[in-house]
């Protein structure tokens, strides 16, 4: 007999926000008996909706450009559930008034749990899910290669594009086997009742302040994805917060915690061994000093920087994979395929072009000063010219600056919002030349990489780290690295 997980038939359900994820709600909450209601800042966003061919024509679309608009708007139809694009801040008055007066709000994610079909056996396929503040969309690509590998009709989705609902409703042939699912902490602030075969948090820094409203309110809404874990938790050896998080979260009885580590594991860990990927966790003879190799650091090489070693967070992302697999029951061959198997991403340390001698290097994924400081130590002590910038959303620099300020040549700093950057330059590298661009949104970056080559030397390598969020003068991070790419090459072609 299949899980009942909810029943909304009749129910008030309002989708606010009619982005990708809201009109996914929408699609599917058209197969049950609910009263829909979506609503939007926004009034071209509901033109979009109603032309996509997604939303259910019983559906009453509404826009309320302020957020005290769109809260009474919504609390005023007096909604059993609220579902909640990620675009919705938890500070915000929405959710701050909807809990004040006990109305439930789903996350997307919440709503594709509840709804998820089951299979022909009267099961539903299991959830593997990862959260962290870098390094997310690579590993879970990397998992859902590794399953892939396997066998298994895997996909990822969540944060990583595809919506969760979108592929929990599918039915017969097109159902998956597992899902692979990204959760940003947005996402995980209103999902109450997922319950995962194996959880992961890959690391935790302060990020996204803005919207949740403190670090403290974004570490907790980021230990959620181990809230219910089945089967194994897996943290980050190197991050004590992750194992903290797994102590405390409630899980089912029987879940395990495993950690990985970039050194030798300890029994219940996966690790390195000289150049091998270890697992001493989930083999028979764990306890008796034995371990399973699971891949080698050969099996990653194409996922380093033209003529570099594999990095230090490309490997613990891999591990962090391989443990999620190894939880859901993979052989350590699927392991190791997988990773060979798995495609270098774009924007992700890329080596975009070499002119007279300076390597130029696109990490437009970067955008938070976690992610920042592992791409900077990857560039030799001195040799970087690091592009910076953008979106700060409340972050302060000053520990990126200090403890990576030996592998600054110069700083070229882009974005509208330099304040935070600079005045951590000025305070822990004053020594280090700093350029700041203030030019259109069309030629920000031109002229950056203009401003970066005439600063770089021969073997320097100019990288483009933002440490920000790239909304401020681009579309998104891709937009921004394919920017830095293209102006990277046209100074190739002119030399």
């Amino acid at each position: 007999m299949s899980e009942q997980r909810t029943d909304l038939d009749g129910a008030r359900v309002a989708v606010v926000g009619l982005g990708t994820s809201g009109r996914a709600a929408l699609e599917a909450l058209g197969g049950t008996g609910a009263r829909l209601a979506g609503y939007d800042a926004a009034p071209a966003a509901l033109d979009a909706a109603r032309d996509s061919g997604e939303v259910p024509d019983r559906a009453a679309l509404r826009a309320a450009p302020d957020p005290t608009e769109l809260a009474d708007a919504v609390l005023a139809a007096r909604p059993d559930v609220v579902v909640v694009s990620p675009g919705i801040p938890a500070v915000s008055p929405l959710l701050t008034r909807a809990a004040a007066a006990g109305v439930p709000v789903w996350s997307e994610v919440e709503l594709a749990w509840r709804l998820q079909a089951p299979r022909p056996d009267g099961t539903r396929a299991p959830w593997l899910t990862l959260t962290g503040t870098n390094g997310k969309t690579t590993t879970v690509g990397m998992l859902a290669s590794i399953l892939t590998a396997a066998g298994e009709r895997a996909v990822e989705v969540g944060n990583v594009g595809t919506p969760i609902v979108r592929v929990a409703t599918r039915r017969g042939e097109e159902a998956p086997d597992v899902l692979a699912v990204e959760l940003s902490s947005f996402q995980l602030h209103s999902t109450h009742t997922v319950s995962p075969e194996a959880s992961a948090c890959l690391n935790v820094a302060p990020d996204h302040i803005d919207w949740h409203g403190s670090y403290e309110a974004y570490r907790a809404d980021k230990a959620r994805v181990y809230e219910r874990t089945r089967v194994a938790c897996v943290y980050n050896e190197a991050d004590p917060q992750t194992r903290h998080m797994v102590e405390e979260a409630d899980v089912v009885e029987g879940a395990r915690a495993v950690g990985f580590t970039l050194g030798t594991p300890a029994v219940g860990q996966v690790g390195v061994v000289e150049d091998l990927l270890v697992d001493r966790a989930f083999v028979p003879e764990r306890h008796r000093g034995g371990a399973g190799e699971l891949a080698t650091l050969d099996d990653l090489a194409h996922l380093a920087p033209a003529g570099a070693g594999v990095p230090r967070h490309v490997v613990a992302n891999a591990l962090a994979a391989a443990a999620l697999a190894r939880a859901h029951g993979v052989h350590p061959a699927h392991v190791r395929q997988g990773l060979r198997d798995f495609p270098a991403g774009a924007h992700r340390i890329e080596r975009v072009a070499e002119v007279d001698g300076v390597a130029y290097v696109d990490d437009s994924k970067a955008t938070n000063a976690h992610a920042a400081a592992a791409s900077l130590r990857a560039v030799a002590p001195g040799t970087c010219v690091w592009v910076a910038g953008g979106l700060a959303k409340g972050a302060r620099f000053d520990a990126l600056v200090a403890e990576q300020r030996e592998h600054l040549r110069a700083v070229v700093l882009i974005g509208k919002d330099r304040e935070p950057l600079r005045s951590a330059l000025a305070r822990h590298a004053a020594d280090v030349p700093v350029i700041e661009v203030d030019a259109d949104d069309d030629r920000v970056m031109p002229t950056a990489v203009a401003e970066a080559a005439r600063l770089a030397q021969p073997g320097d390598t100019v990288l483009l780290a933002p440490a920000c969020a790239s909304m401020d003068q681009f579309r998104s991070y891709a937009e921004r690295g394919e920017a830095f790419a293209r102006a990277a090459r046209e100074l190739r072609s002119r030399e």
